[in-house]
């Protein structure tokens, strides 16, 4: 007799589990801001062209018809001692020669905020050193010098140059310069104004400062030099 076998299902194994997709781990992307984006003017000719456009255009605002000379930039610098120097700032670079120097001496560390209002010169000097991070340039009104500081976190600086006609200013414009530049110079910083009339101003500034020394700077178009004030007496209608 032969035997019916009842064939037994298979053993199956359990079922595998389905792979998903590795999905990698969130990296954190750092975005760095360009401190000195596009103004949107792309400046055209050279320097001397841009400042004697700009002087004959915006007469008083504008302190000389040719940029400073390498001896007028190295003379309004002399004396910084760059190794302490944290922050500096510039108002009215016009096309850079001062900014220049600065960058040629300052440690990578001291921070150079320079500000100017005319917006071809200051698409100049974004373009010139838009590769250098420790400068930031601002297209801003330097009567309001102490509020752009503010903003960027800077209450005090080491030293304040400045290449605006501050006798040309109204005496409100000037004072304000003055009163802020006294309220955020650190204690043993200067006041340096450039000048293309050589000592007819001192006493303006004398009223202003109670030690004003005058460097002389031959070398330059036209002639002139540098004083380096300290000890602010205050507002001065002159």
């Amino acid at each position: 007799m032969q035997s019916t076998v009842t064939p037994q299902p298979a053993a199956t194994s359990p079922a595998a589990p389905m792979a998903t997709p590795h999905t990698p781990p969130a990296v954190a992307v750092e975005t760095k801001t360009n401190p000195n984006p596009p103004t949107g003017t792309t400046p055209k000719g050279p320097d001397w062209w841009l400042m004697m456009r700009a002087f004959l255009t915006q007469g008083k605002r504008i302190a000389s018809f040719a940029p400073s000379s390498r001896f007028m930039a190295r003379k309004i610098l002399d004396g910084i001692d760059w190794a302490k120097a944290g922050s500096i700032v510039e108002l009215g670079a016009g096309t850079g020669p001062i900014t220049a120097e600065m960058v040629k001496r300052a440690n990578p560390k001291t921070k150079l905020v320079v500000i100017e209002l005319d917006p071809t010169l200051c698409g100049r000097l974004r373009e010139r050193f838009h590769d250098t991070p420790n400068v930031e340039v601002i297209l801003g009104d330097a009567t309001k010098f102490g509020e752009l500081l503010a903003e960027r976190g800077i209450p005090k600086v080491d030293h304040v140059l400045s290449g605006l006609p501050l006798p040309s200013f109204p005496a409100e414009a000037r004072d304000a310069i003055l009163e802020t530049a006294a309220r955020t110079i650190s204690d043993g910083g200067t006041f340096r104004q450039l000048t293309v009339m050589p000592l007819i101003y001192y006493k303006m500034y004398r009223r202003y400062f109670e030690d004003v020394r005058f460097r002389f700077v031959p070398f330059n178009l036209p002639p002139g030099g540098v004083y380096v004030c300290r000890g602010f007496r205050g507002a001065a209608r002159v």
